[in-house]
């Protein structure tokens, strides 16, 4: 089955996800449909930046209420960032867990905004020169690097998680052994090169494997079981 039915199929199930939301000055997470279509602004970018940083082994709630504890605090921004105390910066992220590491993620990616010029200077590096820079800094993996690049920049990457693998191995599609890089090449080379599909699309993945194709799957409840491997088995 190709990739973009199954896109289709889970869109169809869940409706429009709309990622990656912006944290209120309240603590709301708002989801919007434009986030999806227009450009980010250089703040918001940064925010993203922050929380792909803080989801890193932690659920979606904890890092909202970091980067809350960061707004009311006054300190999202990466010229503060920069120049605040780590210990109070790891205090402020504590919610999202792993704080110490994460406060020292966070001062290595903003002190690289900075020697790049800012985030609009960032928004002019081509896409694999920016992916590679990411890459290189400490604490900043393929999926992190890609999350940024996807839904902060609006690049055409696929980002790859747990649920990815999981999923379309169960489905047929990859061996269980796949590297990141391998998936990620095997998803660009089948699905439309856009940045809407890319971003729906790992959201949706994120969804189902959350709710039904879990590490012991639901597979009487699930509208892919016909079509699958593992519940063929």
């Amino acid at each position: 089955m190709e990739l973009i039915k199954i896109y289709n199929l889970l869109s169809n199930f869940y409706g429009r996800q709309n990622w990656w939301p912006v944290v209120q000055e309240n603590g709301d997470c708002i989801y919007k449909e434009e986030y999806l279509y227009r450009e980010r602004t250089s703040e918001e970018i940064f925010e993203i930046i922050v929380g792909a940083i803080l989801t890193q082994n932690t659920n979606w709630n904890n890092v909202v209420k970091a980067i809350f504890n960061l707004k009311q605090a006054n300190v999202l921004s990466v010229n503060k960032i920069l120049n605040m105390d780590l210990e109070e910066l790891a205090n402020l992220i504590k919610p999202s867990g792993f704080y110490s590491q994460k406060a020292k993620k966070l001062k290595v990616v903003a002190k690289f905004i900075e020697s790049a010029g800012g985030i609009d200077s960032l928004r002019n590096f081509p896409l694999k020169e920016l992916r590679e820079k990411l890459l290189s800094l400490w604490g900043i993996g393929y999926e992190t690097a890609d999350s940024i690049l996807l839904y902060g920049f609006n690049h055409p990457v696929f980002v790859v998680d747990a649920y990815t693998k999981r999923i379309f191995f169960r489905l047929g599609f990859l061996e269980r052994n796949s590297s990141y890089e391998d998936v990620r090449i095997f998803f660009e080379k089948n699905l439309p090169e856009d940045v809407i599909i890319y971003k729906e699309f790992h959201a949706l993945i994120v969804e189902f494997g959350k709710n039904l194709c879990k590490k012991i799957p639901l597979c009487r409840n699930c509208f892919l079981s016909d079509r699958c491997k593992n519940f063929a088995q």
